[in-house]
């Protein structure tokens, strides 16, 4: 758990607005800070399991908070990346998805045209 100030820190340090405290940015830069907290923590007790649970659903989540900000904002995406030493996920634009007829498909579509 993350003290006040340095939340507080986090946020001033991250805010796209005056007011914000809750943009997917805040929330990663938050979320990266615990995740480094959990991972010292669990270094020393390498059998607390509900704090490594806790630190998995927080690796989620902010990987989902990464991926929405990647296709959202691609450049705040990229500077926050950068900016908290984040491993990069190569993203792929969504391109559509070709999907090849399956052998029952095809056999379908020979008999249609024989008769």
């Amino acid at each position: 758990m993350l003290e006040k100030k340095k939340k507080q820190a986090i946020i001033k340090k991250f805010k796209t607005h005056d007011d914000d405290t809750g943009s997917p940015q805040v929330q990663i830069a938050i979320l990266t800070e615990e995740i480094k907290e959990l991972t010292e923590h669990l270094k020393t007790h390498k059998k607390d399991f509900s704090s490594r649970r806790g630190l998995f659903r927080k690796v989620n989540l902010r990987r989902k908070l990464l991926n929405y900000l990647a296709k959202i904002e691609k450049e705040e995406y990229e500077k926050l990346v950068k900016k908290l030493k984040i491993k990069k996920k190569n993203l792929i634009p969504d391109e559509p998805k070709i999907e090849e007829p399956t052998d029952k498909e095809l056999q379908a579509e020979e008999k249609k045209k024989k008769a």
